[in-house]
């Protein structure tokens, strides 16, 4: 049976670990860090993101600066929000939520946010930085992955990993930090032929396609480990009789796969709760820098 990597375990000692750091340091900063997730309309999975980035900021010790704006707010409105959080000193992190609206284009937001306040990870220079090895905020689910896989004590180096999916919000900044710890990276996409026989020489295998449930056992190397980064609602179980509420499903058939992987993610409870604690990590990250204290977390920024 696989080891199951359980990712809401970790991140609930990873914000013990936060919150010390910012106990130890409080009275040198003279402030709590603070992290603004910048929310555009009402999107009801991003509401409940949101909902539970805040929960974790309380958590910690973290101050919440985030901002609600309506569906309808202008590109030049939303922009001006964010050069706003930019200026304000007491944020230290700044999260643009997505998906945003139609009609609002997020490449030039996101780049508009202050690079060393970007809690996501995703501006141009802070990829550009993991590109070249150098320090800055790391893009939060791809961090959370290899904080799990290294909690584990999975060794990387040597290793042939196959990263499905070539996202910049996932597969590529995956891809990266595993050739970073000397693995031997692939990456497949929807043009990749004979994705099986590709998946199949995997060790590590990281699923990050958008796609339910479309790897399963025949995809998996016998022995290796599998982190699901797919999250989806499904329709209720007609089986399952009147009132039977939505199911949660990954990129991957974990019935199956789970008997033959030496490791796995489960979804729900294993990648998602890794990318909000990055999240923390970043903004913990970014306020040490800014109020001139020490930086005790390099080892989950890889």
């Amino acid at each position: 049976m696989a080891t199951r990597l359980d990712g809401r375990q970790l991140a609930a000692e990873l914000e013990q670990r936060l919150q010390t750091v910012i106990a130890e340091r409080l009275e040198r900063a003279g402030r709590p860090p603070g992290l603004a997730v910048l929310r555009v309309g009402d999107d009801p999975a991003s509401g409940v993101y949101v909902a539970n980035k805040e929960k974790a900021c309380t958590r910690i010790g973290v101050t919440n600066h985030g901002a609600h704006l309506p569906a309808d707010t202008p590109p030049a409105e939303v922009l001006e929000a964010i050069q706003r959080l930019n200026a304000d000193p007491m944020v230290d992190g700044i999260l643009l939520q997505l998906p945003l609206p139609a009609g609002l284009d997020e490449a030039p937001l996101l780049a508009a946010i202050d690079p060393e306040k970007d809690a996501d990870g995703l501006h141009t220079l802070n990829l550009g930085r993991l590109l070249k090895g150098e320090p800055g905020p790391r893009s939060c689910t791809p961090a959370g992955v290899m904080a799990l896989l290294a909690h584990a004590g999975i060794e990387l180096a040597g290793k042939r990993a196959v990263v499905v999916g070539r996202s910049i919000l996932v597969g590529q900044p995956m891809a990266l930090m595993l050739q970073a710890a000397n693995a031997t990276v692939s990456v497949a996409h929807s043009r990749t032929r004979d994705l099986s026989a590709l998946t199949r020489e995997a060790d590590v295998l990281v699923v990050a396609a958008g796609r339910p449930r479309m790897v399963g056992a025949e995809h998996v190397k016998p022995g290796a480990v599998v982190v699901d980064v797919g999250i989806h609602r499904l329709d209720p179980d007609p089986a399952a009789g009147p009132g039977a509420k939505a199911r949660l499903c990954g990129d991957v058939r974990y019935e199956e796969v789970e008997p033959i992987a030496s490791a796995i993610t489960p979804v729900p409870g294993g990648v998602g709760p890794m990318t909000v604690t990055l999240l923390l990590v970043n903004t913990v990250a970014s306020w040490c820098r800014r109020c001139g204290l020490d930086e005790p977390l390099a080892d989950l920024l890889p």
